[in-house]
């Protein structure tokens, strides 16, 4: 499991034009899953992010912040021949929607999400510039 972190002043992810998530102060998540995941990988990435000291040196748990989590199957795109991506690393919707949930719902704060599976429009303002990838 991967995740794409960034810290935001602000964050939303619309659908076909409406917001169906948003936060202030936090952290934009984007996450991909791959074959080998399952929920204790889900839970043990999402303490990482939500322990993550990146706001002057204190955690999202710590500051009472928020997180927008999109899931993100791109995170696994190989790109290392043609020009292509190829997704084979990617787990199908039906192991990989659980696995959100379980994340999520493992962060310990509010979380807004995107929708699993639809075509997202995502803006966020990263504050830092500050963006880290994690695996766990």
């Amino acid at each position: 499991m991967r995740a794409l972190v960034q810290r935001v002043t602000s964050a939303r992810v619309s659908i076909d034009g409406e917001v169906v998530g948003s936060i202030g102060a936090g952290l934009c998540v984007f996450v991909g899953v791959t074959h080998s995941d399952d929920g204790i990988v889900a839970s043990k990435l999402a303490a990482k992010v939500a322990n993550l000291r990146v706001f002057d040196e204190r955690s999202l748990l710590e500051t009472g912040g928020s997180a927008l989590v999109i899931s993100q199957f791109t995170l696994y795109g190989d790109t290392t021949r043609g020009r292509r991506p190829s997704w084979v690393a990617a787990a199908r919707p039906e192991q990989a929607a659980p696995l959100m949930e379980v994340f999520c719902a493992s962060l310990g704060v509010p979380v807004e999400t995107g929708r699993f599976g639809a075509h997202m429009e995502v803006a966020l303002v990263n504050d830092g510039p500050v963006t880290l990838m994690l695996e766990a």
